[in-house]
């Protein structure tokens, strides 16, 4: 599983970041994590809020937080 976090490094966007990966080590999932940075690369998933979280290709999450238990769900589907 490929998982992306997409935002600028606002406090948010680490929040998020922080919340998946603990989200990811709770489940036992075996998963990459990268963290986007770039918007250019952000704007081409189409993402108008971020922090935006993207799981193999799809976006799953964006414009809030949310916990890692909230977070559960978005990496099971």
């Amino acid at each position: 599983m490929k998982i992306e976090i997409l935002g600028t490094g606002c406090p948010k966007c680490k929040k998020l970041e922080e919340n998946t990966r603990k989200a990811v080590e709770e489940l036992k999932i075996d998963a990459e994590i990268v963290k986007i940075t770039d918007i250019k690369e952000i704007m081409k998933y189409k993402v108008m809020l971020t922090p935006a979280l993207v799981v193999d290709g799809k976006v799953v999450l964006s414009g809030r937080v949310l916990s890692s238990e909230g977070i559960k769900p978005l990496l099971k589907s």
